[in-house]
């Protein structure tokens, strides 16, 4: 699977890990920045290239962290046909759903509130989840035309 990543400062050191373990597991990582730590970048930057390269590869996903994962988030929902899901600790079915219910193809992650484990074992939960269909392709129609 391809997979899009980006992080900003927050987000770095956990952007790297990831990337590292995914590429690992055969995945095709593709890294949207920031390629270096800067203490001054900001999160839109790298959350936009993310979000826009899934937009356009339909059959890709992408993962964005920053700080808490929140603003990353808001700003990848802002594209047509990505939905980004938050994910800063806590039960990890919330992970799963995201995928199941909403179709979640960008997964956000709050660097600031997540062990190494913990997030890598939501990517894992997030990329083997399939979206279920049925009545939630109503709903996911219905975000995309507003």
């Amino acid at each position: 699977m391809t997979i899009y990543i980006g992080a900003d400062h927050a987000g770095f050191k956990l952007k790297e890990f990831i990337k590292a373990y995914l590429g690992k597991k055969g995945h095709r990582v593709i890294d949207k920045g920031a390629f270096t730590y800067n203490n001054d970048d900001d999160y839109p930057d790298f959350t936009r290239s993310v979000a826009e390269s899934v937009r356009d590869n339909p059959e890709s996903r992408g993962i964005v962290l920053g700080g808490s994962g929140q603003g990353e988030a808001i700003a990848a929902n802002r594209f047509t046909g990505i939905r980004a899901a938050v994910f800063y600790g806590g039960r990890e079915e919330i992970v799963k759903l995201s995928r199941v219910h909403n179709d979640a193809n960008i997964l956000s992650l709050g660097a600031r509130f997540l062990a190494e484990d913990e997030a890598l074992k939501a990517v894992e939960i997030w990329l083997e989840t399939s979206f279920s269909g049925g009545r939630h392709n109503r709903r996911i129609r219905k975000i995309d035309a507003t």
